[in-house]
């Protein structure tokens, strides 16, 4: 594991690993890395607009990304144009692959999306992470994805301020 911290102010490629469907990558801004945390920054990865149905994603929207190189998750603080809070988009993953000018964060297709204000967090795609086969194929990393997804929960009952600067 490449622990050298990234560069403040440089351009990094993220690449989200989604063995099912394919990758997402995309470029962001480091905006600190202390050799575990590192904070990311930029607008929405995609020039449509991306609707969830409980969220809209949009090209104007401005992306803050937590990754960590020993956490088994990411989470993406969703803002609008005027930098008002969508809320958090949380992904559970493996833990951060960082080189140089790179980070690669591999998708095990368990997410959570805590609204901002008013509203239940709400936990995404179990049918497609049982699906993955991984529970059966690894259940090590299924049992870290299960926690992970516990200490995010936990952690947005503050607003994340237990796990964010």
């Amino acid at each position: 594991m490449d622990v050298r911290p990234l560069l403040v102010g440089s351009e990094v490629i993220v690449r989200r690993a989604k063995p099912a469907r394919g990758d997402l990558v995309y470029a962001m801004i480091v905006e600190s890395d202390d050799g575990d945390h590192i904070v990311v920054a930029g607008p929405y990865s995609d020039s449509t607009p991306g609707d969830l149905g409980y969220v809209r994603f949009d090209p104007a929207d401005h992306f803050v990304e937590h990754f960590w190189r020993s956490r088994w998750y990411t989470i993406a603080d969703v803002r609008d144009p005027v930098r008002g809070r969508k809320g958090w988009y949380c992904d559970v993953t493996r833990p951060a692959e960082v080189a140089p000018g790179s980070i690669v964060s591999t998708d095990l297709d368990l997410d959570l999306w805590v609204p901002a204000g008013a509203g239940p967090a709400l936990v995404l795609d179990e049918d497609e992470f049982e699906a993955s086969g991984l529970p059966s194929t690894d259940p090590s990393a299924a049992a870290q994805a299960r926690r992970a997804l516990d200490e995010l929960r936990d952690a947005a009952q503050d607003g994340f301020m237990t796990l964010l600067p």
